[in-house]
């Protein structure tokens, strides 16, 4: 995974959302998903342009399913944006970089 970006687990979901000081933006994906792998670099970029403001994170649904249904995560890729642990926004399918830090500026 990128630097700057998290590969979250079952196990690390609670404990990095809650810790976090920033918010977090959750990317829920699949290997197989083409959406997905193109706004994989997209989401690098702002990690590390946007890095202290906000964070992000993944979780792969295949092999988190129980994380996906938590979230109701039904398509991918889906982007939920959480702030002092709880869910905010939630984006759903590939957007541009510019589309989605427009969508997120009231939490940068």
């Amino acid at each position: 995974m990128a630097e700057g970006i998290n590969t979250l687990s079952d196990t690390t979901f609670d404990e990095l959302i809650g810790a976090s000081d920033a918010p977090v933006l959750v990317d829920f994906w699949a290997e197989w998903c083409g959406p997905c792998k193109m706004i994989a670099p997209i989401l690098e970029e702002i990690a590390g342009e946007q890095a202290g403001k906000v964070q992000i994170a993944k979780v792969n649904v295949d092999d988190h399913p129980d994380l996906a249904m938590r979230f109701d995560v039904m398509s991918i890729p889906t982007l939920i944006l959480f702030k002092d642990g709880q869910a905010q926004k939630r984006l759903i399918g590939a957007k541009g970089k510019g589309q989605l830090l427009e969508e997120l500026s009231e939490y940068l």
